[in-house]
């Protein structure tokens, strides 16, 4: 079926659309809460690393240890924890501990296997837990194993526990509560600058109804996967701010459209067959136009697939879901609810100097206020070009220097378990003893060491025990082969506890001979940085080789789409260049209050390049189509150009105002990698918005004139239509003509 058939056909059937749709959101809403409790740690791991490999190794041949190693801190505000009263309550946690699901082995402070596990000044102390899982199963059985804690630790003794899963289950709820007050700011600003950008709040109020019903459709079938995948807490987290942002663009862009073709068509009273046109058309130009940028985000997206980590193909599917959900409730939902408000959409209506000049009768087309801007930047296309390149290059400058990195949160975590026992591991123990760096010694093939492999592990660990960073190490064989457990004096996710991953691999390791795999969630950290660095460059060939195509197709031109591919480039880099600077280098970190790390987040600048080429194709597609459109009606290049930044241009910047609220408000968040996502993807929209639709695509547009549309004949012939595209008109003035026939 044609697509402004298709408007038409949900404006016809709109209330059996709406009904479903109302049925769809409460069954996705009820499942919500189930989703919530679905939720599991992020997995940092690698599929076949070296430190996937090594706990393969350790489930194999060290089973007694389980797959992951916590700790359960006491702590003695009154007294020694050796008095009768305190060792009573420690016994309890530790018979508790045992009896917990999953739990392998605790070895108590005080049992004859225990090794410095009561602190020097004997006011903490320390069982160290195994527990058997996998990844999916961990953080149950660490909240299950919380519980029985609180449960059995009594008075005059305070019990946490912490590890890697205990630590992520807390930041789960601290970012999830974040989450929540981040949007809390961000959409109450938002619906101001939409009553602002439409000049009515009931067409304001639309694009609210779309993002939340595309969300509730992703959640629900986020749901569904949930039973055949895994998917943690920081996903539902970018597929909420995802979401929204192009929820809300996407149906600006189709609002917007509508109530421009109510007004041309003089539509003020109930008219069905004129709304039905009306619906029609917004559906075959926006609609078609949030159809191909959809389809951007997802090339984008799956370009994630080549990484082989769990924790981007989960980013892939949630943001491809959230796209797919959100392009069928703009085809389907919107229409129909646009269908049923007609000129109501229209209700409740600023002043009409308020109101946007295209649903304004007294408006030419390409007099307003937008449109002399345009006529403005090219009448000195170069000045304005340069500047802008200039801009945006400086601002990309620092992306030279990046660094990665994985930041667990641990400071946004006070008041949280895992928060309390660090405080006690920071003053009476070692910070490093939450997740011990594991090493699996081994010939090669896996096999068992001979007599002088073994001599090679032990002068490994007397190697490794005389290095600054190491607080303690544990030798344990079995069946041939050697696990050394190593605490770090440093914390796990610190730029020290990663250079002493480095350093057992690249120095201490034979470069022969036995096989030395350095495992554990530091390593796991080292490991993902080193495979996002490795497919860095096939990422970006993947996303611009096929973003490049598939523009190519919607345009039928050769240079937009290399130049949208070049431009967006440019403003990844800056985006991404301005947040090393804050994030990295320190700059602003006192007004933004966080305390610099030195590095960003592993997957922040791929994940951010990704999801910003996606989403930019939103205002390329939506603002080069309507210059093509006016293009295609026989205009010149120039008035074109104004035609169409005035017709696009306040629900551009409106929309990307909102999508820098949206992702804004997460920089109020306490947890660091919000606090760094929210304002990389803020800067990039509003730079993307800004310098690059409003200045240089009508500078670089005005600077290549004709050559905007050219397409070789015999690729013309090649390429398959999948857009609508009309023969310029001619019935103009003789220049008009002449331009057509030159080309």
């Amino acid at each position: 079926m044609r697509q402004h058939s298709w408007g038409a056909h949900m404006a016809r059937r709109r209330r059996l659309v709406i009904v479903t749709w109302l049925v769809l959101i409460i069954l996705c809403g009820l499942a919500f809460p189930l989703l919530s409790k679905e939720l599991k740690a992020p997995n940092y791991g690698v599929d076949g690393a070296q430190s996937t490999r090594a706990s393969n190794l350790i489930q194999q041949y060290f089973q007694g240890l389980g797959n992951e190693q916590d700790v359960i801190v006491f702590d003695a505000p009154q007294g020694q924890v050796s008095d009768p009263d305190q060792r009573a309550a420690i016994d309890r946690v530790v018979v508790a501990a045992r009896g917990s699901t999953g739990v392998v082995t605790v070895i108590g402070p005080f049992d004859p296997l225990a090794k410095d596990q009561v602190a020097p000044d004997g006011r903490a102390a320390l069982a160290v837990v195994g527990m058997q899982g996998d990844t999916d199963q961990l953080p149950g059985r660490a909240s299950d194993l919380q519980e029985a804690i609180d449960e059995a630790a009594g008075s005059g003794i305070e019990a946490y526990l912490t590890g890697y899963s205990p630590i992520t289950n807390d930041l789960t709820v601290v970012e999830t509560t974040a989450a929540s007050q981040a949007e809390g700011i961000g959409l109450p600003i938002a619906l101001v600058i939409m009553v602002l950008a439409f000049g009515a709040v009931m067409a304001a109020a639309l694009p609210l109804l779309l993002a939340i019903a595309g969300l509730m459709l992703t959640f629900g079938v986020i749901y569904l996967l949930s039973f055949v995948m895994t998917f943690d807490a920081f996903l539902v987290t970018i597929v909420t701010m995802i979401g929204t942002g192009i929820g809300i663009d996407y149906a600006m862009f189709i609002v917007s459209r509508f109530r421009e073709e109510l007004a041309r068509r003089g539509v003020t009273t109930r008219d069905p067959d004129a709304i039905a046109e009306a619906t029609g058309v917004a559906i075959r130009t926006s609609g078609r136009t949030i159809l191909f940028s959809g389809v951007v985000v997802g090339i984008s997206v799956c370009s994630f697939f080549i990484l082989k980590s769990p924790l981007f193909r989960e980013i892939s599917i949630g943001v491809l879901v959230s796209v797919i959900c959100t392009v069928i409730a703009a085809l389907t939902l919107l229409p129909a609810v646009l269908a049923a408000l007609g000129p109501r959409v229209n209700g409740w209506q600023l002043p009409p100097r308020w109101r946007p000049a295209d649903v304004r009768s007294d408006t030419h087309l390409a007099a307003g206020p937008w449109a002399r801007w345009a006529h403005l930047v090219i009448r000195r296309p170069v000045i304005y070009a340069l500047v802008v390149a200039i801009v945006l290059v400086v601002a990309a400058l620092p992306v030279g220097s990046l660094k990665y990195g994985i930041d667990l949160g641990t400071k946004s975590l006070a008041g949280r378990p895992s928060a309390s026992a660090q405080e006690v591991l920071d003053r009476s123990f070692s910070p490093g003893v939450v997740s011990p760096i594991q090493i699996v010694i081994t010939a090669p093939g896996d096999g068992p060491l001979d007599a002088a492999g073994q001599e090679r592990a032990s002068r490994l660990a007397t190697e490794l025990s005389g290095d600054s960073r190491v607080a303690q190490i544990e030798t344990l064989p079995n069946e041939g082969r050697v696990l050394l457990n190593v605490v770090p004096k440093v914390a796990i996710d610190s730029s020290e506890a990663i250079a002493l991953v480095e350093h057992i691999r690249d120095d201490l390791a034979p470069p022969t001979g036995d096989q030395v795999l350095v495992g554990g969630a530091t390593a796991s950290f080292v490991d993902l940085s080193d495979e996002t660095t490795a497919k860095l460059p096939w990422v970006l060939l993947l996303v611009l080789g096929l973003s490049l195509v598939f523009l190519l197709l919607i345009f039928r031109s050769v240079v937009l789409p290399i130049k949208a591919v070049i431009m967006n480039l440019l403003a990844t880099g800056a985006a991404i260049g301005l947040t090393v600077a804050v994030f990295q280098w320190g700059h602003g970190a006192g007004l933004l209050g966080f305390t610099s790390t030195g590095f960003l987040q592993v997957y922040l600048p791929i994940t951010v390049f990704v999801l910003l080429f996606g989403l930019s194709m939103d205002y390329e597609v939506f603002l080069i189509r309507r210059i093509q459109e006016a293009w295609e009606d026989g205009h010149d290049t120039d008035e074109s150009i104004a035609i169409g930044v005035e017709h696009t241009a306040r629900p551009i910047t409106a929309a990307a105002a909102i999508m820098v609220a949206v992702f804004g408000s997460f920089v109020t968040a306490q947890v660091l990698e919000l606090k760094q996502f929210g304002f990389a993807l803020a800067v990039a929209v509003a730079i993307d918005a800004t310098l690059v639709r409003l200045v240089l695509v009508p500078a670089l547009m005005k600077l290549f004139g004709d050559w905007n549309w050219w397409l070789p004949a015999w690729l013309d012939r090649v390429l398959p239509h999948i857009g609508e595209h009309h023969p310029r008109r001619t019935e103009q003035p003789e220049e008009l003509a002449a331009s057509a026939e030159r080309r």
